[in-house]
């Protein structure tokens, strides 16, 4: 009997591709309980913890006025508090101060437990995306969480990601492009997270490199659904207008556009397409049965013709996947997206 070489995901492209050319992702999503609490350990790590803890010492400030006022730290933007913490009053600075080395003690506790797990065996480098980690508080975070780290023993290293994350999460979709739609020179790309949904046309350049490190953003669009709480059906129908209105973009400029859409999405993506868990942070009910790709694919334009493809992956997984072509020295390495949520992935290098 012949031997036949081991189908790789990403040449006819599924739902959840594990087996790519350069790398295997090898689990994701890993949800470990919270043995203090009724959630789960990774939400002490999350970028609203942050700002839980940064309450908390607010709270416990005995002297001077608060920096912030009256205003609860959930509605502070991340610039607001770097501006304090670089630059603001002595007892301010201390105050966030704080708050940033709570956080950094929960973060690598969070990390030292997820090396436990079997999942986690053997990785040696974690990539830091997700908005906080390109803060000053959330880059000094991260640092001092690398120090407790080392000084607990633990040999792993931290980076954080080398693109702006709104970039990552769509940057990512370049490894998981099926292997036709690639004679296209771009595609539409999605990162729908607990607060934006980001829209983009990816050029991926792969002819000339292949490595997907030279991929780019031709044109991009956000919008911001947590201020406006919307159903489902309605974040359905204001995504597909904005990817109908780049692929008419796309037609503007003359772009040579892929008949496919790559979603990126929190949650355990199952290989028909809908989410099993995870997805507890999005507008209205998404897991299953409730499928993204084919409530999507009914209102979306035809592009060169046809109707567009769509796939569905979890959103930590295409994040960590940008960052793949700078992770060459490593065998086995991880991903952890710090946003709403905490999300995670593990990859394997082929």
């Amino acid at each position: 009997m012949p031997h036949r070489t081991p189908t790789v995901d990403e040449d006819n492209g599924q739902h959840g591709a594990s087996r790519l050319r350069a790398v295997h992702v090898d689990h994701y999503n890993l949800l470990v309980r919270d043995p203090d609490g009724g959630g789960f350990l990774g939400d002490r790590a999350s970028q609203t913890a942050f700002r839980e803890v940064l309450d908390t010492a607010r709270r416990r400030q005995r002297t001077g006025k608060d920096p912030f006022g009256s205003r609860d730290s959930a509605e502070l933007g991340k610039k607001e508090i770097d501006l304090v913490l670089v630059g603001g009053a002595v007892d301010a600075s201390h105050l966030v101060h704080l708050a940033v080395e709570e956080f950094a003690r929960r973060l690598a506790h969070v990390i030292q437990v997820f090396l436990l797990q079997p999942q986690w065996t053997g990785v040696e480098r974690i990539v830091l995306g997700g908005g906080f980690p390109a803060s000053e508080a959330g880059g000094l975070a991260i640092r001092r969480a690398e120090r407790l780290l080392r000084m607990a023993g633990a040999e792993v290293r931290l980076r954080t990601l080398r693109h702006d994350a709104d970039e990552g999460g769509l940057l990512g979709w370049v490894s998981l492009l099926p292997r036709l739609q690639r004679r296209h020179a771009a595609f539409l790309a999605v990162d729908v997270g607990g607060t934006n949904i980001r829209c983009a046309i990816v050029e991926h350049r792969l002819k000339k490199h292949p490595d997907c490190r030279r991929a780019r953003l031709l044109e991009a669009m956000k919008w911001r659904h947590a201020d406006q709480a919307p159903t489902r059906g309605q974040a359905v129908l204001r995504l597909s207008a904005m990817l109908n209105a780049l692929a008419a973009h796309a037609r503007t400029r003359g772009i040579d556009l892929a008949p496919f859409v790559g979603v990126a999405c929190p949650g355990r993506v199952e290989r028909d397409g809908t989410l099993s868990q995870g997805a507890q942070n999005l507008p209205g009910n998404w897991e299953s049965p409730f499928s993204l790709p084919l409530a999507l694919a009914e209102h979306l334009d035809p592009i060169d013709g046809k109707a567009p493809r769509v796939l569905l992956h979890n959103d930590a997984v295409v994040q960590g996947l940008s960052e793949a072509p700078w992770m060459g020295k490593a065998v086995r390495w991880a991903v952890l997206t710090i946003g709403t949520g905490l999300g995670n992935a593990v990859y394997t290098n082929r």
